[in-house]
């Protein structure tokens, strides 16, 4: 694909989306170096695949000689050293969404957009397609078992299967043959505003389909019928619903609970349609799906001799929360379930407050513990940070879990800062509980303080 050795420093290495596409450009036998402010073990596995990294203090120093291409994550700053040397020695600097941008326009892309599922999905549809002998390239925002603990898996045909992010209207980089719409809610309010700005942005979206292309929608959601029922451009619309005879099929093979796995399926089912790939490999594949890091990851573990079961979970937003922890009750129906939580961004705490409360007031859980609002560098913005806090969200769901649970045993949120949870965890179970540790900031590494 390179008439020559492409050099390539990556600004912001370590970031899940961002370390797919550093992967994909040592696949190709690029030289690859990078820099990030924390070392983790997704910096850590990529200096074993050969890139060179800067963990620390940003320096225009960590900018090699001769390098090609600079490409950072939409979270860097203008006034980062690295991008502002790059940018003065006329370096050509794109963000991840522009980098992926130019890959869309060279392969077949299917890509996977909506405000929940993007990952399961797309881990769904590349691995069906693998199975069905396409070969895919593949570039989703978490690890699979299937592609060696990996988020990107290399193929040699034409086909590219992308998560398509809505943030900063991020997908309007892309040029997809098919696009996947699963879901549109509020979220992001710090950049759209409201529901009708992000209707807008997907409806643009949705239009860089070809004559050809192929939109596959998720029938179920409201949000979706607004903008497909009136764009008349496109001609080629296929939809999939939790309605449908392979819903109730889906629900009996599934391996990963819940039905908004069962609606990722008939999803990841619709693309393979669309592709011509048989049923029988289709379903065989989906029914195969171990589900992937920080999705729904079960493990039996241990605490004090206790034995547990220990659940790691992405969710950040008050319908991904709702549908899990359903989920999770569905899965274990007659165990004492806790929930750690850690709010992802102060922006999102702040503009969802009243979902957030909502969601967790009529969690089917027994035990809710919430810590500290992860704090995304360059996310936040103005003094949002002084009008919210984990405590406030805490007071806010106690309240509201009085009324709804005025005459059941109620047991009562608690606020407890991040280092506090183990000893409390070790003190208060009594075995034999479910213990799901959800949240997209740094509360998934308490999952290895249980052996």
């Amino acid at each position: 694909m390179f008439s020559k050795t492409l050099k390539i420093h990556f600004i912001g290495i370590g970031g899940i989306g961002v370390s797919a596409l550093v992967k994909y450009y040592l696949e190709k036998d690029c030289q690859v170096s990078g820099s990030d402010l924390v070392s983790s073990e997704i910096t850590k596995a990529l200096r074993r695949l050969g890139a060179k990294i800067f963990i620390g203090e940003h320096k225009t120093k960590n900018l090699p000689k001769d390098v090609d291409l600079v490409i950072y994550s939409p979270a860097v700053p203008k006034d980062n050293p690295e991008l502002k040397e790059a940018k003065k020695l006329k370096i050509k600097c794109l963000s991840y969404p522009e980098a992926l941008g130019e890959l869309t326009k060279k392969y077949f892309t299917i890509a996977v957009s909506g405000t929940h599922g993007k990952s399961t999905t797309a881990a769904m549809t590349g691995l069906l397609l693998k199975r069905a002998g396409f070969d895919p390239t593949v570039i989703v925002g978490t690890k699979l078992k299937e592609f060696e603990n990996s988020n990107c898996r290399v193929g040699k045909s034409r086909y590219l299967v992308i998560e398509a992010d809505e943030w900063q209207a991020s997908f309007l980089n892309y040029w997809p043959k098919i696009i996947v719409l699963a879901n549109i809610e509020k979220e992001h309010l710090d950049y759209y505003k409201n529901l009708n700005n992000i209707l807008k942005t997907y409806k643009e979206y949705i239009r860089h389909l070809p004559k050809d292309g192929v939109l596959v929608a998720n029938e179920d959601d409201e949000n979706i019928k607004r903008i497909t029922n009136y764009e008349s451009g496109i001609k080629n619309k296929k939809y999939y619903s939790l309605k449908s005879n392979e819903a109730k099929r889906f629900k009996k093979i599934l391996k990963v609970p819940g039905e908004y796995n069962i609606s990722n399926a008939l999803a990841a089912l619709a693309v393979a349609r669309v592709l011509k790939i048989p049923d029988k490999i289709s379903l065989k594949a989906l029914s195969e799906y171990r589900g992937s890091w920080r999705r729904f990851e079960i493990k039996q573990s241990t605490i004090n001799n206790k034995q547990l079961t220990i659940i790691s979970d992405y969710a950040h937003h008050p319908t991904e929360i709702k549908v899990t922890l359903e989920a999770t009750r569905e899965k274990f129906p007659r165990k004492k379930i806790w929930c750690v939580f850690q709010p992802h961004q102060y922006q999102r705490t702040f503009y969802l407050f009243k979902d957030f409360v909502k969601a967790f007031s009529k969690a089917p859980i027994d035990k809710l513990i919430i810590t500290d609002i992860y704090d995304v560098a360059g996310r936040e913005k103005g003094k949002i940070k002084e009008k919210i806090s984990a405590k406030k969200l805490i007071g806010a769901i106690n309240k509201q879990r009085t009324i709804y649970r005025a005459h059941k045993n109620l047991c009562a949120s608690v606020y407890l800062p991040k280092e506090e949870i183990v000893r409390y965890l070790k003190k208060n179970l009594k075995g034999r509980e479910v213990v799901i540790i959800m949240g997209a900031g740094d509360i998934y590494k308490l999952v290895h303080s249980f052996t």
